[in-house]
């Protein structure tokens, strides 16, 4: 008799290298494409879904598997994915030996935040217990940071967390205004008289850039060498910008220099561009959903709207977290598409800004950010719906067909501690 496990005991089958073919059953499969698959049978087999389907139609023969889980009740999501983080590059944000996202210099390229990545971080666990599974692992800093990588939240070592290494570099664009005040002190804003003069700082760096990319060279250059790849078409370039003047010079900059996978990291008056940046086909990764207006006239939900007006624009968008402890603070990422949802987004298409569509813009979209059939079998189980704090309790994660715990270090603290206190 094969056995029907329960999700305290997977393990166990872990250790003994028994979870080669894994059948999930009975669960609510939210696919990650907007499809939803009620009592479905989700069929694993070498780290690759073999197939999402429905359990009642569908025969299943269950001597075929090694581990059954019993999702009965419970909703199955594509692992979520904190796209622009600093995940595994900070661990104490208070201590500055731990933040090893920001570089000496103005223009790193070639400064590569994959080799930096700590998968043994404390804060990776508690992320991971609400559903987070990938993370851009992006750099901080300067004009150009260095180059992001896609990371799993798992692993021996920062070469096996490696979903994608060096998917693009990080620009920051300069800000075309300067001053105003915070919320409740509003003041205005005046114009950045050194615009110009930052922004062709940026145009120079890549001039010179692509002249060495298309060029017989025979000197190698490291800083250009990482910029390569922007020209050629295989690397995005990532431009952090949230202003209409800052957009706009953006999108001339792309044309100017032919970048085939530009994407703003910010976007905070992108909804006022919507046709030139769907024209364009510029994606924008959002600020954190749960953040306070820019200034004095904007309405006051304005933030969390922001998703819902891509999305009738027709923009290719995923919500972000970066901003006041960001590492941390990612555990929030399901609940920020939750606030997207309130505000006009559907469950689905919340759950696929967190999900596919970051996928879709880093370019790894093709093995993640769904649950279909010959993708990465990345996922995890919950007792209920994901986006929502109270009903979201992980109890099961799957890294590419490999079970891992969802417990971790804080709730095992809870469970002492409350032993201790009750006397057991």
């Amino acid at each position: 008799m094969k056995n029907i496990v329960t999700i305290i005991s997977l393990l166990f089958f872990v250790q003994l290298g028994q979870t080669q073919r894994i059948l999930i059953i009975n669960g609510t499969a939210h696919i990650g494409n907007g499809e939803v698959v009620e009592t479905a049978a989700i069929g694993i087999s070498n780290g690759k879904i073999l197939f999402v389907k429905n359990a009642l139609t569908n025969a299943i023969q269950r001597k075929e598997w090694d581990t059954i889980i019993d999702a009965e009740n419970q909703h199955v999501y594509p692992g979520f994915v904190a796209a622009n983080s600093t995940l595994g590059l900070t661990e104490i944000d208070a201590v500055r030996a731990t933040r090893d996202f920001n570089d000496v210099g103005e223009l790193n390229p070639h400064v590569r935040a994959q080799v930096a990545f700590n998968v043994e971080s404390r804060v990776i666990e508690t992320v991971r217990s609400n559903g987070v599974m990938i993370a851009q692992a992006s750099p901080r800093g300067g004009i150009i940071s260095g180059s992001s990588a896609a990371m799993f939240l798992a692993g021996w070592n920062w070469e096996d967390a490696t979903v994608l290494a060096d998917d693009g570099i990080h620009v920051n664009w300069p800000a075309s205004t300067q001053g105003g005040g915070w919320w409740a002190e509003p003041a205005p804003k005046s114009r950045n008289t050194n615009y110009q003069k930052e922004k062709q700082t940026i145009i120079d760096f890549f001039q010179l850039a692509k002249v060495y990319a298309e060029s017989q060279k025979t000197i190698e250059d490291l800083r250009l060498e990482a910029m390569k790849a922007c020209f050629q078409g295989s690397k995005r370039v990532y431009f952090h910008a949230d202003g209409v003047q800052q957009l706009l010079d953006i999108i001339e900059f792309v044309e100017k220099f032919g970048l085939k996978y530009p994407v703003i990291v910010g976007g905070y008056e992108a909804h006022l561009l919507g046709k030139r940046l769907k024209d364009a086909k510029i994606p924008v990764m959002l600020n954190r959903v749960h953040s306070l207006p820019e200034r004095e006239e904007d309405d006051v939900n304005l933030p969390y709207s922001l998703p819902s007006l891509l999305q009738k624009q027709g923009i290719l968008f995923c919500i972000q977290n970066a901003g006041d402890m960001e590492a941390m603070n990612t555990r929030n990422l399901p609940f920020q598409a939750g606030t997207a949802m309130a505000y006009g987004l559907t469950e689905e298409e919340a759950l696929q800004a967190i999900s596919l569509n970051p996928c879709k813009i880093m370019g790894i979209s093709d093995q993640f950010g769904s649950l279909e059939a010959g993708k990465s079998a990345t996922l995890f189980i919950s007792k209920g719906p994901a986006l929502d704090m109270k009903s979201n309790q992980v109890t099961c994660l799957v890294f590419n067909g490999h079970i891992e715990s969802a417990e971790n270090f804080q709730y095992q603290l809870y469970q002492k501690y409350k032993r201790k206190y009750q006397g057991k």
